[in-house]
Order: structure tokens, then sequence, then C-alpha cells
């Protein structure tokens, strides 16, 4: 599984970049949120990633946040939903307006991505609901305090914890707290 490729922008084609990462050039499909904050070409880039394996194809999608990626892997388990399908979700709106739409179930700014229909919309309203919904939070600037917060945050989840429970053991955690400290607290917490 390739997480994270950090390298030279070589290439910026809509919606596809080119990284070299030492020499291999990597073909990453990006949302445009993704696409117009990327550096100039021969500037130094970072992006996260979700690999796909397909029976025709090994395709390769970056992000600039984890939120992003985040929301590309909650719409991609939804049936019918494929990976291009999320990225025009993505590239038509933010993650935190995506959160706001599951939150109030309202499809009317879903409708406006294209490719989406008032269908389409309401079952991806129904099929987040209680999954993004439930990463409002973590959604929003500043409602994880720091990096080590949602480290311990996807340790917890990789656990089987699901989006709630973490979020609950993460709010009596210290903001300053380590990677490791913060997840021993958290399945002692979680564990009552």
């Amino acid at each position: 599984m390739i997480g994270k490729l950090s390298g030279t922008l070589i290439e910026k084609q809509p919606p596809q970049v080119l990284v070299d990462c030492h020499g291999v050039g990597y073909e990453v499909d990006v949302p445009m949120s993704t696409f117009y904050n990327l550096p100039a070409v021969g500037a130094p880039v970072s992006l996260l990633t979700h690999f796909v394996v397909r029976e025709d194809a090994q395709l390769l999608y970056g992000f600039g946040t984890a939120a992003e990626r985040d929301t590309f892997r909650q719409l991609i388990r939804i049936s019918g939903v494929g990976p291009r399908t999320a990225l025009g979700v993505l590239s038509g709106m933010s993650v935190e307006e995506l959160a706001r739409a599951v939150t109030e179930q309202s499809p009317g700014r879903l409708v406006k991505v294209p490719g989406i229909g008032k269908k389409t919309a309401e079952r991806l309203l129904l099929e987040l609901k209680g999954k993004l919904g439930a990463d409002l939070g973590s959604a929003l600037p500043g409602a994880i305090a720091n990096d080590a917060h949602h480290d311990i945050q996807q340790a917890l989840m990789a656990l089987g914890y699901n989006d709630r429970e973490a979020a609950l053991a993460l709010k009596a955690l210290p903001p300053d707290i380590g990677v490791s400290e913060g997840i021993k607290q958290a399945l002692k917490a979680l564990a009552r």
C-alpha cells in the first residue's frame, strides 16, 4: 500500500499530477481542492495517497490533507460510488461543506456537483449519516488539537473503535500528550 508520496512535482495536468520520487514518476489523480493548493512545477510536494488495484489498472489518488483522504475513503465505500465520483464530490465542495450537508441532511449542495443527481445525493447523505456527520468535528479546523491527537484517533479507529468512541476518548486527553501515551490512556478510558 502506498500511503504517502514525497518528491518533486514534475507535471500538472488537471486532475492528474506527476510526482518524481527518487527517479520514479508516479501519476496521481487529485481532487481540484488539492490541485489548486499544489506548489509550482519543480517544487517539492508531499501527498497522502490511496492506492486502488483493479483487474485492469492500478490507480493512485492523492490528497493534500488527511481529512480529504478520509472523506474520499468514506465515499468509495458507498455502493455505486467509485473513485472518479468521489474525486468529483471533493472537487465540487470542501470536506467541511460535505460534512455540513451530511449533518443537515441537505442534498441541495451535492446536486450542484457535476454527475450527482437528486437520488444519488440523497443516497450519499443517507449512507454518510453517522459516518461523516460524526467526523464533522475532525473535518472542521481546530477540532483535533494537533497531529498527535489525529494519530491517536487513527490508531483507535484501526483497532476497531468507531468515530464517536475515538472522539470521546480524545476529549479526555490533554492537548499536549504524545501519541504512544495518548493511545494508552485512550484505551484505558475506552475499556471502562
